[in-house]
């Protein structure tokens, strides 16, 4: 992770950075029992391509801000960009910058950064679904921006995925101690006129963040905040067709128009 300030980047991006690192810091020094037994944080080794794509991406204000929980083994622990399916990442968004590895790996979780065969289905859809929607990753950046609640990714010895809802209270609530911090400074920085959970976790942690006095309240009041349907392969409504419910549920919501493109 780079230590310094970055002089390169525009004040909203900046912003976004510095709220990043600072989560990453807080996060590595928490400890963390059985069931889990290794903890990967993409924003440490794989800080290049979240840098980029914030400097890329994330250097304006936005309309709409998307939030999910955590990374997938596939998907954002692997290429540190959130919902990062490798293809969309490197293809779409043209970023491939080096990835680290963790510093205790799992044998079952090897970080292969760009070079991963694997595709993050959750990634896959969201990003598939931008791109056909909006065309260009400039194109839907231009009002859109993607963040993940929290950075970490648990694994049990197995390597099964243990997910930050299911921590134990106290831990949990240092993880959220953390978390809501960065949320509110990345809520603050791009100043988005809606925010949108993917999936009902991530509304609640958008609701609570807002309704919380880490932001200031006029802006709170202004945020139109909603959920839609997380993209996940282990949810049947996102197998039926994810896409397809996702322009339903924001045509309904009035963020994209009847044409199925964004509401300028």
């Amino acid at each position: 992770m780079s230590p310094g300030p970055d002089a390169a980047a525009s004040p909203v991006a900046h912003r976004l950075l510095g709220a990043a690192r600072e989560l990453s810091q807080s996060l590595d020094a928490l400890r963390f029992g059985p069931p889990i037994a290794h903890v990967y944080d993409p924003l440490q080794y794989a800080w290049a391509p979240y840098e980029d794509y914030v400097r890329r991406y994330g250097a304006t204000r936005k309309r709409v801000v998307l939030l999910g929980m955590n990374p997938g083994p596939f998907g954002m622990m692997q290429t540190g960009v959130p919902f990062g399916e490798v293809a969309a990442v490197r293809d779409w968004m043209r970023i491939a910058a080096a990835v680290d590895r963790p510093a205790r790996e799992h044998p079952k979780r090897p970080i292969e950064g760009f070079a991963c065969p694997r595709s993050e289905v959750s990634g896959r859809r969201l990003w598939g679904w931008a791109a056909l929607r909006f065309g260009s990753a400039q194109a839907f950046f231009h009002d859109w921006f993607v963040l993940n609640y929290c950075p970490l990714v648990f694994l049990e010895s197995s390597g099964r995925n243990f997910t930050p809802d299911k921590l134990p209270a106290e831990r949990r609530r240092a993880v959220e101690e953390a978390c809501d911090r960065h949320l509110a400074a990345a809520l603050a920085a791009l100043q988005p006129e809606w925010a949108i959970g993917v999936g009902a976790f991530a509304e609640k942690c958008l609701r609570t963040v807002l309704e919380s006095d880490r932001v200031d309240g006029a802006f709170a009041r202004q945020v139109k905040v909603a959920q839609i349907l997380h993209p996940s392969p282990a949810s049947p409504a996102a197998n039926r067709g994810w896409s397809e419910a996702a322009d339903r549920k924001l045509a309904e919501l009035g963020v994209l128009g009847p044409e199925k493109t964004a509401v300028s």
